[in-house]
């Protein structure tokens, strides 16, 4: 499809849930524009329920009335959205966030809104209807927005095309699809459908899929219809989610590439769950942060930042801005686990990755709950004889003979480019 590197940029489900604003959306991305853009960063996303009036956390309103045009399409509150009104739909905030240099994303629920169903309104291009395209047992497990939509009825591939080409009139760049990822095979030809729905409707726009775990068995089929996947449920600020990534990561690090990522989803870090309480910050110490940003960096996951940019401090940012970090998520290739044992009453990960332009990439993670020293044998990387190691977070520098000797607290890590 056409891309190098895996996206990067900001969503707003972390921070502010289902209830996230025009005004927020847009202090973000003048905080990435003025901040992180020349860094690599640049999608802007509103997450889920920006057609609901009354959203107000990350709790959802069952069966609650939503914003939709005479077509059967969701659009914009206008409440939330002020510049979404006179039927402008998300143009006039896509427009403010290109004129920043930035693209711009939406969140969707696979389907057809329930209430185009019961009000049986029409499907734009076709005579068919809502309820003539709608596979009503095909619900959400935790959302009452949709019905799935048949695939084989008259009017459901007009249905998708009209959605895109809605979209598309918007300027939008970055669709993330929900309910969807992990729905196969039940739901593998409605995820088609809407690829090539979204292939055909004239505008370059990343398709990724939610929720996770997505279905390792399916992995050819995702790379085939969309940019990226998600590999895990919410990922959250919990280390045991994190101690648990490295499994999933390990599993799916053979089918990452140009164009097609498996996604290890949002980073939660800086403020976070802002619609609950203003004050709330992540819950991982700084090491367990510094895990995450290597482990997603060096298997290549998409980087979507979770929380109120506008908030972060100094660590935050450092996180974020590091270059050397930042060209190892965009020039990892081939990375994969080396191994995974006890040593030093702890345990330990080794993961590793050629360098695009030159060399090779090694990570060290300390996972269990002691710190610990260990020394890597570089033959074990097959790296034979002396080479010159620099560390991707400290930056220091040094050579070794073919023994590298590293200390390691709880939690932390350490990543080298080797050459």
């Amino acid at each position: 499809m056409g891309y190098r590197k895996a996206p990067m940029g900001w969503n707003s489900w972390d921070c502010y849930g289902a209830a996230v604003t025009e005004e927020t959306v847009k202090k973000n991305a003048d905080f990435m524009a003025k901040h992180l853009k020349k860094y690599g960063w640049e999608y802007i996303v509103v997450d889920i329920q920006w057609y609901e009036p009354d959203a107000a956390t990350h709790e959802y309103h069952p069966f609650t009335e939503l914003c939709m045009d005479d077509c059967s399409r969701l659009v914009p509150a206008e409440n939330r959205f002020p510049s979404a009104a006179g039927g402008a739909g998300f143009g006039p905030l896509a427009d403010y966030v290109h004129a920043l240099g930035l693209k711009f994303g939406i969140h969707i629920m696979r389907g057809i809104p329930r209430q185009a169903v019961h009000r049986n309104t029409p499907i734009k291009g076709t005579d068919a209807t809502a309820r003539d395209i709608a596979k009503t047992a095909s619900i959400c497990a935790w959302n009452t927005d949709m019905y799935g939509v048949d695939p084989a009825k008259k009017g459901a591939r007009e249905y998708y095309d009209s959605l895109f080409e809605l979209y598309a009139s918007w300027g939008v760049d970055f669709v993330k699809c929900d309910d969807i990822a992990r729905e196969m095979p039940q739901e593998e030809g409605e995820l088609i459908l809407l690829s090539e729905a979204l292939r055909s409707c004239g505008r370059d726009m990343i398709l990724s899929l939610s929720p996770g775990p997505a279905l390792l068995e399916k992995a050819e089929l995702y790379k085939q219809v969309s940019n990226m996947w998600r590999i895990t449920d919410d990922f959250w600020d919990d280390w045991d989610l994190l101690y648990n990534m490295f499994e999933r990561c390990e599993k799916w690090s053979v089918h990452n590439g140009a164009g097609h990522w498996a996604d290890a989803d949002m980073l939660p870090i800086g403020a976070i769950r802002q619609d609950y309480d203003a004050d709330a910050v992540t819950k991982f110490t700084q090491a367990e942060q510094r895990t995450m940003m290597t482990l997603w960096s060096i298997f290549r996951s998409p980087l979507m930042i979770g929380g109120e940019m506008t908030k972060f401090d100094d660590f935050t940012m450092g996180l974020l801005t590091n270059e050397a970090l930042l060209a190892m998520h965009e020039n990892s290739r081939h990375a994969h686990q080396v191994w995974r044992r006890q040593t030093g009453g702890t345990e330990i990960v080794l993961w590793t990755a050629v360098n695009a332009d030159g060399g090779q990439y090694a990570a060290v993670f300390n996972i269990g709950d002691k710190d610990c020293g260990i020394e890597l044998d570089l033959e074990e990387l097959e790296i034979y004889g002396p080479a010159a190691l620099t560390e991707i977070w400290s930056g220091e520098k040094q050579q070794s003979d073919g023994t590298v000797r590293i200390r390691l607290g709880q939690h932390d890590c350490k990543a080298f480019l080797i050459v």
